[in-house]
């Protein structure tokens, strides 16, 4: 599944993204605010395309590699995934390589990716979970809508802050 914007391409991640995938998942500033073991070699990044494009294949998860039109490289991911069962509620989730940050781009990723969730898998609820401590992905959350869901909770991270977006 493909999205393009006017400036990027969301497209599906596959082998020859290794190395992409490598450089966001294992930057230190794109963890910073993340809980999971970073890949420390290119048979890891493997390891976890092949397990995306299982749950791809499943129906478990909508994920793209964001890259610039121009370019071939992914400079980030973006995804939804965890649907509820009714498949009416999932999880939005972003990462992007910090020389891009500040400048629209995961604005402009996330708008398209809310749009093929609400009009084309009709969802009814959007959740994103951020570390309270994330500045830029609460603004940007903010800026799309979202709304900080006060006192709800994110099981085992307490230091993260839960938001939704409905229809």
């Amino acid at each position: 599944m493909r999205i393009e914007t006017d400036r990027f391409i969301l497209k599906e991640i596959d082998e020859s993204h290794v190395d992409d995938i490598l450089k966001i998942r294992s930057n230190k500033v794109v963890n910073q605010f993340v809980k999971r073991i970073p890949p420390k070699t290119n048979y890891d990044a493997l390891d976890f395309i092949l397990t995306i494009k299982k749950r791809i294949q499943n129906h478990e998860t909508f994920y793209w590699g964001i890259s610039q039109k121009d370019q071939p490289n992914l400079i980030g991911t973006i995804c939804l995934w965890k649907f509820s069962e009714d498949r009416t509620e999932a999880e939005v989730g972003y990462e992007l390589l910090p020389e891009f940050h500040r400048k629209g781009i995961m604005s402009e990723a996330l708008y398209a990716v809310l749009n093929f969730g609400f009009n084309e898998l009709n969802l009814q609820e959007i959740l994103a979970f951020t570390n309270k401590f994330n500045e830029n992905s609460k603004g940007l959350l903010l800026k799309h809508d979202f709304v900080l869901q006060e006192g709800r909770t994110d099981e085992g991270f307490p230091d993260n802050l839960v938001y939704s977006l409905k229809t």
